[in-house]
């Protein structure tokens, strides 16, 4: 079975979701509320933001009198993962052996202990395959 790939997601889908992860189930009218200062928009444009992320399947929601109430389909970690499982194989199938010389330089960059923490899962995950 393929993995279904995410987009990242827009500033405002993003501010959004970080009030749907932490408060669900919500409604259009409650994530409205939450949202202040910088991210603050009128409740038509936070409830077709939430109708949108609906349509491209990270809301799920059931009918709560005349309102949607709306939850995550994935946590927040589970779309982190899968956004960054179709960003790498992306990268890896147009790059190669490039993109991974790319990948390990930039871990020791960061932090020389990703490169153990990569080696440590790369022997899991051949230890999965036997």
């Amino acid at each position: 079975m393929k993995k279904r790939t995410w987009e990242p997601l827009g500033r405002l889908e993003s501010a959004v979701m970080e009030v749907i992860w932490a408060h669900a189930p919500v409604t259009a009218r409650e994530v409205c509320d939450r949202m202040t200062g910088a991210e603050e928009r009128a409740y038509t444009t936070i409830m077709t933001t939430m109708d949108r992320l609906h349509r491209k399947g990270l809301l799920v929601r059931e009918k709560d009198g005349p309102a949607w109430r709306y939850a995550p389909a994935l946590s927040k970690s589970e779309f982190e993962k899968a956004l960054a499982d179709g960003l790498a194989t992306e990268i890896l199938q147009a790059h190669g052996d490039v993109a991974l010389s790319a990948f390990v330089d930039a871990a020791a960059q960061v932090d020389e202990g990703l490169l153990d923490r990569l080696a440590q899962l790369i022997t899991q995950r051949r230890r999965r395959r036997e």
